[in-house]
C-alpha cells in the first residue's frame, strides 16, 4: 500500500489530475445563462380534466408508485401534494433523470448532468435531494464520464425514499380520495 501522494506510481497520479480535470469542467458553471437550456419543465402542471384517470386507475397508484409516475395526471398530482410537504425535489429529480436517460448527444447529456448534480445533488444545492454519502460519492464518480446512469444509484434511493414515505401518505391524502371516488 503506498503512502502519501509522492509515494504513488507517476500513472496513478496522472490518471488522478485527469479526474480531477474531468470533473472540474464537468461542474464548470456556465458563462452564460445562454449557454445552458433547462432539460426539464421547471414547474409541472396538472394535465387537463380529459387525462383524469379513472377511480380504478387511481386505485393501482396505492401500490405501485411506478405506475403513479408514469400517469402525467397522477405525476403532476404527486408533485403537487409534495410541494405541500415542502419535499417536491424529490419528484423534480425523478423526472430529470428520466429526461436525462433518453439524451442521446454526449454533449448535452454532459450539460444535463452537470444541471442536475447542481441543482439536486452537491451539498447546499438549491433542491438538494437526500441522498447518503455514499451514493453521492458514486453518482459523482459517475459523472467524470457521463452515461445514461450516471444517476442510477441517486434515483433509486430517491424512488424508494418517495416509495416508503410519500407515496404512503399521499394515498392518505383527501386529494388522493377524490380520485378514487
Amino acid at each position: 500500500m503506498c503512502k502519501g501522494l509522492a509515494a504513488l506510481p507517476h500513472t496513478c497520479l496522472e490518471r488522478a489530475k485527469e479526474i480531477k480535470m474531468k470533473l472540474g469542467t464537468l461542474l464548470q458553471k456556465p458563462d452564460s445563462t445562454i449557454d445552458f437550456i433547462i432539460p426539464y419543465p421547471e414547474k409541472l402542471e396538472k394535465p387537463h380534466k380529459a387525462q383524469k384517470p379513472s377511480p380504478e386507475e387511481a386505485l393501482q397508484w396505492r401500490d405501485s408508485l411506478e405506475k403513479l409516475l408514469q400517469h402525467p395526471y397522477g405525476l403532476a398530482s404527486f408533485h403537487s401534494f409534495l410541494r405541500s410537504e415542502f419535499s417536491e425535489e424529490n419528484a423534480e429529480f425523478w423526472v430529470a433523470c428520466e429526461d436525462y436517460k433518453k439524451t442521446k448527444s454526449p454533449v448535452k447529456m454532459a450539460e444535463k448532468a452537470r444541471k442536475i448534480y447542481e441543482e439536486f445533488i452537491q451539498t447546499e444545492a438549491p433542491k438538494e435531494v437526500n441522498i447518503d454519502h455514499f451514493t453521492k460519492a458514486v453518482t459523482m464518480k459517475n459523472l467524470v464520464e457521463p452515461s445514461p446512469t450516471s444517476f442510477d444509484m441517486a434515483q433509486k434511493r430517491i424512488f424508494a425514499l418517495m416509495e416508503k414515505d410519500s407515496l404512503p401518505r399521499f394515498v392518505r391524502s383527501e386529494f388522493y380520495h377524490e380520485l378514487i371516488k
